[in-house]
């Protein structure tokens, strides 16, 4: 089966789902059009028997970028409440990926930034090329990572995430995989083997258990992601982007100079 849309292609063969992020012109960033298609069709695989494993991919030489820049021009002007319903619909994407009943496999095979790093967070496990750069950049912007932190500090821990966050630093794919971001690193031409091997492991697997330890896991490490979490993300995105240091990050990145706070 084979289903294309706008921004991804959905194709689901042996039990194994493969939603790959089709936009390589822009490196896979994300706007409010890819949000609503990855919720639609993370929610709407979810719910089919006939899929055992998920495997999120992307084409091009990045896996996401993070935000679009047209859509970052468009959000320089927004409101708190735009701002709010913008970052409350990012929020319902990640939840959708990270409570998708199925295992997930994050299949990178390029750069991750910024909201792109929320992306591979959520899935269960993510393999990595040895090329691959990661970065959180918001504070550069003079934003902050808060909707997607709740999975990436969940996957590369507090410990890293103070040093990360703040920084801003690029880090590389053995990094990202010492600090437990990422579970595997591999050379490019054996990506695809890898992670076929994973899927084919978790289709092999009792679905029923595997649903299950899927959600043991989230229970039982840590406090599960509820409602006044993810409100307090959204309340600390939509205030960042709201405020004068943000409205100047964002400008500043848009108009390709320096931003304002930087010492001279």
């Amino acid at each position: 089966m084979n289903s294309p849309t706008k921004a991804l292609t959905l194709d689901v063969q042996t039990g194994v789902a493969r939603i790959t992020l089709s936009r390589p012109e822009v490196r896979n960033a994300f706007n409010d059009e890819v949000i609503a298609e990855l919720t639609q069709v993370f929610t709407e695989v979810g719910q089919r028997d006939d899929v055992r494993a998920v495997v999120l991919a992307a084409q091009g030489p990045a896996f996401c970028a993070g935000a679009d820049l047209n859509w970052m021009r468009r959000m320089a002007d927004y409101t708190r409440e735009e701002n709010l319903a913008d970052a409350g619909a990012l929020a319902a994407m990640l939840r959708a990926i990270y409570e998708c009943p199925q295992p997930t496999i994050a299949r990178v095979q390029g750069d991750v930034y910024a909201g792109g790093m929320g992306l591979v967070a959520a899935c269960d496990m993510a393999v990595a090329v040895h090329t691959a750069g990661f970065c959180l950049s918001e504070v550069k912007l003079g934003l902050i990572p808060a909707t997607i932190s709740p999975y990436v500090i969940r996957a590369m821990g507090a410990r890293a995430a103070h040093r990360y966050f703040l920084t801003a630093e690029r880090f590389g794919a053995v990094e990202a995989h010492r600090i437990g971001f990422v579970h595997e690193v591999v050379a490019a031409g054996e990506l695809d083997a890898r992670v076929d091997a994973l899927a084919q492991a978790l289709v092999n697997a009792g679905p029923a258990a595997v649903k299950a330890c899927k959600r043991l896991v989230r229970d039982v490490a840590e406090r599960e992601i509820h409602d006044t979490l993810i409100a307090t993300t959204v309340d600390g995105i939509a205030d960042i982007r709201a405020s004068a240091e943000g409205r100047e990050g964002v400008s500043s990145f848009l108009q390709k100079r320096k931003p304002n706070w930087l010492l001279p």
